[in-house]
């Protein structure tokens, strides 16, 4: 890792979306270099060949196969295959797949070996990396293998707004069944803990959802909320600020978001629908509860766009932004918590 700047491990995604695209402009803005040294995990001939095609001739790079070579003051490209890759920019297929997996793999590792501070990941395809040696749903499920913690899919804005959620990426005839008091205890605790730690939040302020219309109408349209949810907020209070169950139809409509600094929805389309209307082109998607930090944009890997030049490279910067923010943050709640009267001592002497 730099001695002076956060080391940001990047996976390239899949070779056949925006990712690459969005990394390349990212990168191209002046004064990134400055606050971080990136590392994408890709090949030189991949790079090589999105420099060209989205004449991005003024990105330079610096290709490394080992962390002694790295370079502080440039974009660094860790060489995770050397091969021909045959990239059919708009179009999913098994290559686009296969080649996902072996850099976010590549980045992983760096990860877990502390060679890298913190995680960047661009798109993936859920369908084309599946396979024999990758088999799991996405990013979330990956990392929460392959990292320690419990992962909550947290999506965010730089200027406050963050919707965790209960369940993520199943389908909505299973939701129902997942909703139980321990999950959602597990889920608030997670929540709970990253507004303190990633985010520098003293005493956060939660909100929490219903899962049926009108919040379950006091038993009358489903009793999840009267079963499930309440009792789950209810074990919190007087110890923290968690509130609820709203009910959904009308809680962002209403403004009621701003009140709060983390919002748990009970599905995936629940928090995702309301956040993308409110954050498109802006929003990140950061894993709470791991050991490690890690971002990603909110957006997938937008075949339709592919190699036409016109992928909007915000998200994917927020996600660099963020990263960064969080790490900084739970560097020094960390250092804070394991000597707090050393901390006490400077202040005052301030």
């Amino acid at each position: 890792m730099s001695d002076n700047k956060i080391t940001v491990g990047i996976s390239q995604g899949d070779i056949n979306g925006i990712g690459l695209e969005v990394i390349l402009k990212t990168f191209l803005e002046p004064g990134i270099s400055e606050i971080c040294t990136p590392v994408l995990f890709s090949s030189q001939k991949t790079v090589s060949y999105y420099r060209k095609v989205l004449g991005l001739e003024e990105f330079n790079f610096h290709p490394i196969k080992d962390f002694s070579q790295l370079n502080a003051k440039k974009v660094n490209v860790f060489v995770c295959y050397e091969e021909e890759v045959n990239i059919e920019m708009g179009k999913p297929s098994d290559v686009g797949g296969k080649y996902a997996a072996i850099s976010l793999e590549k980045a992983a590792e760096a990860l877990l070996a502390n060679k890298v501070d913190v995680l960047l990941t661009a798109p993936i395809n859920k369908h084309t990396i599946k396979s024999s040696t990758f088999n799991f749903v996405g990013h979330t499920d990956y990392l929460a293998h392959k990292l320690n913690g419990k992962p909550l899919m947290l999506l965010c804005t730089l200027n406050g707004l963050r919707v965790a959620l209960a369940t993520d990426h199943i389908p909505l005839k299973d939701v129902a069944s997942k909703i139980t008091s321990e999950v959602i205890t597990q889920k608030l605790d997670v929540l709970y803990n990253t507004l303190k730690r990633d985010f520098n939040i003293s005493k956060p302020k939660i909100a929490v959802l219903g899962l049926n219309p009108h919040a379950g109408d006091n038993g009358v349209i489903g009793d999840e909320e009267k079963n499930s949810i309440k009792p789950a907020i209810d074990n919190y209070k007087g110890n923290k600020l968690i509130y609820g169950p709203y009910s959904a139809d009308s809680f962002f409509g209403s403004d009621a978001y701003k009140q709060f600094d983390g919002i748990l929805a009970m599905y995936h389309d629940q928090g995702l629908i309301p956040f993308k209307t409110l954050a498109f082109n802006e929003g990140i998607n950061f894993t709470a509860g791991l050991n490690f930090v890690r971002t990603s944009p909110d957006h997938g890997t937008a075949f339709e766009i592919a190699g036409k030049n016109i992928a909007n490279e915000q998200s994917f910067k927020n996600a660099l932004y963020l990263a960064l923010d969080i790490y900084k943050n739970r560097k020094l709640y960390d250092e804070v918590n394991a000597n707090p009267l050393a901390f006490a001592n400077i202040k005052k002497e301030r």
